[in-house]
């Protein structure tokens, strides 16, 4: 016969029992009450201001419309016609690229210089300061216009280069040139990034490169099994945000190419296409079915992006 002790432990070992659910106080309810009065305001611009819109964009996909007249549903009319646009598959090539091409550039940049701040060199809150300002600044409008008049057929760049006997026509004239010269525009504003990764070089126990040169690693052995695993949750939250605003980029494109896309259509990012249809053609369900697309597309590499970085970031607690 088994024993009530015998019973006890049989119960006890089967996991914690549903113990009641504690009752809140008089004073914890108001509490909850007053807490939902505060984020009335952003429940309703939450609703007005974002989801709002963006479900009405979601059924302006479908349709055609013009802002004057109705809009007129087609159904997945916008989507192929995607197909056969030239431009369309031009914006997403040169957005594409130019994704490519920044992200690995301002990521390599925003490393390398931490590394040199985090070095123990003198004065480094006034360099950290100095090469933050660009980021701040951003590609607005002044800096972008800025921008194209040092780049530009009698700019700062062509000047120097006339000094020493090298003429160049005009950089952001060129198709071949003119995208580089929006890459080194973002790459000139790298601050941010800077110093999310010098924060993260500062948490790097000391221990353990103590340990890497006990064992004979030499500094580029102690970069690649010390510092990058120690850095890669924040280099993979560095690519995220860095590829999300690159794919959304737009201020530098329309002021340098002034809204035309460039020579040839050579930086004609998807933004830029997306508000010509929009504002411009007044074609809005084909920019809404434009922006869904672009979604959708920043979705998947979110997901892709989290799903391997199991494999490559690393944490502390694992």
């Amino acid at each position: 016969m088994t024993s009530p002790q015998t019973l006890i432990a049989a119960v006890g070992s089967r996991g914690p029992t549903r113990t009641a659910r504690t009752k809140r106080t008089p004073g914890q309810r108001r509490e909850g009450r007053i807490a939902y009065v505060f984020l009335i305001p952003w429940i309703l611009g939450m609703l007005t201001l974002t989801l709002g819109p963006m479900v009405y964009s979601l059924f302006l996909s479908f349709t055609k419309y013009n802002l004057i007249t109705p809009p007129q549903w087609i159904g997945w009319g916008n989507f192929t016609q995607m197909a056969s646009d030239s431009r369309y598959w031009q914006s997403v090539r040169v957005t594409s690229v130019y994704v490519l091409i920044s992200v690995p550039v301002v990521l390599i940049v925003s490393m390398l210089v931490a590394l040199i701040l985090n070095s123990g060199l003198r004065f480094i809150t006034a360099y950290r300061a100095l090469f933050y300002v660009p980021s701040m600044l951003g590609a607005s409008v002044a800096v972008a216009i800025l921008w194209r008049q040092i780049f530009g057929d009698t700019g700062l760049i062509n000047n120097a280069l006339k000094a020493i006997g090298i003429h160049h026509a005009s950089w952001v004239g060129d198709p071949a040139t003119a995208l580089y010269v929006i890459v080194a525009l973002n790459a000139w504003a790298f601050g941010a990034t800077m110093i999310i990764f010098l924060a993260g070089l500062r948490q790097v126990p000391r221990e353990l490169y103590e340990a890497a040169s006990m064992d004979g690693a030499g500094p580029v052995r102690r970069f690649v099994s010390v510092t990058l695993p120690n850095m890669s949750p924040l280099i993979f939250f560095s690519v995220l945000l860095d590829t999300v605003h690159a794919f959304q980029a737009f201020t530098g494109a329309y002021v340098v190419s002034q809204g035309t896309g460039g020579p040839t259509d050579s930086t004609l990012f998807y933004t830029l296409y997306l508000y010509q249809q929009g504002f411009t053609q007044l074609n809005m369900g084909y920019a809404s079915a434009m922006a869904w697309v672009l979604v959708v597309v920043l979705a998947a590499f979110t997901g892709i992006l989290f799903f391997t970085s199991r494999y490559w970031v690393h944490y502390g607690d694992r």
